[in-house]
């Protein structure tokens, strides 16, 4: 947990793992795109950490297969921690008398880059939030939720949202085009991300992006990659007019809110020491 927060993983000493992914709330740093070293923004909007070991694939274009291999991306990217390279940085964490005391204690070679990611990766597969009211409800604690909420789950699949949010993670794995049934203009914004067609360079790739787990999702705004849409309201209006074609009314969006709410878990307990 110290790694995680501890901000001599940037190349200017201002950015840990912790600023994108603020463990006090819902995992990310509530902000459209995330800011890195020198003030620089990102392209996309920070994804909760929590639960992410659940993930098929990391990053909303899906291109770490691994908790590692995310963790390797913001360490080295110019926009996020600012190395660039591994030689740059390992130079100056060799220089940090702790940090190679604790990594020479728990790992036979040390501070390596494989050992840095591997301590992170370890300590981030246990931020998982089980015990949402939904959860308790499944495993047969008939009074968990309301029956606003059952009603909420039943329009859920009803609307068809639950085509694409399903599974341990309520989400998270698979890939689709945002706007499948209507087109949210998003093709028209030259620098808009490319999502998946980044990594596969295939044209039906082209703005297909990882679908999100809703796992606490009443605490992850702002939402899309983009961080566009601000309240939770909007983004299911948003998602079932533009995925399925859907028009909801007020009230409607009244009880799939109440039901996303009940997605909310327990923080960790290693959070609670």
């Amino acid at each position: 947990m110290r790694l995680f927060h501890d901000e001599r993983l940037s190349k200017d000493g201002t950015v840990s793992c912790a600023t994108c992914h603020d463990l006090s709330t819902g995992g990310d740093d509530g902000m459209p795109v995330s800011i890195g070293v020198g003030g620089q923004s990102g392209s996309f909007n920070s994804p909760t950490v929590f639960n992410s070991v659940l993930n098929f694939r990391q990053f909303w274009d899906g291109r770490a297969a691994t908790l590692e291999a995310q963790a390797e991306g913001p360490l080295l990217a110019a926009v996020e921690m600012g190395w660039g390279n591994w030689d740059d940085a390992e130079a100056f964490l060799s220089g940090q008398s702790d940090l190679v005391d604790e990594f020479e204690e728990l790992y036979s070679d040390g501070l390596t880059l494989e050992n840095l990611l591997n301590a992170l990766a370890v300590f981030e597969s246990v931020l998982v939030t089980p015990d949402a009211p939904f959860d308790r409800w499944l495993w047969g604690e008939d009074d968990a939720i309301s029956p606003e909420v059952l009603r909420g789950y039943e329009l859920f699949k009803e609307v068809g949202c639950i085509a694409c949010h399903q599974g341990r993670n309520i989400g998270a794995n698979q890939f689709q085009i945002i706007g499948r049934v209507e087109s949210t203009g998003i093709e028209n914004q030259p620098n808009s991300p490319k999502g998946l067609y980044e990594v596969t360079g295939r044209e039906r790739d082209r703005f297909r992006f990882k679908v999100p787990s809703l796992r606490n999702v009443e605490l992850t705004s702002p939402y899309m990659h983009d961080g566009s849409i601000k309240t939770l309201g909007e983004a299911i209006q948003y998602m079932a007019r533009h995925q399925l074609g859907e028009h909801l009314t007020p009230e409607e969006v009244d009880l799939l809110t109440l039901f996303l709410k009940s997605l909310t878990g327990e923080l960790p307990e290693v959070l609670k020491r």
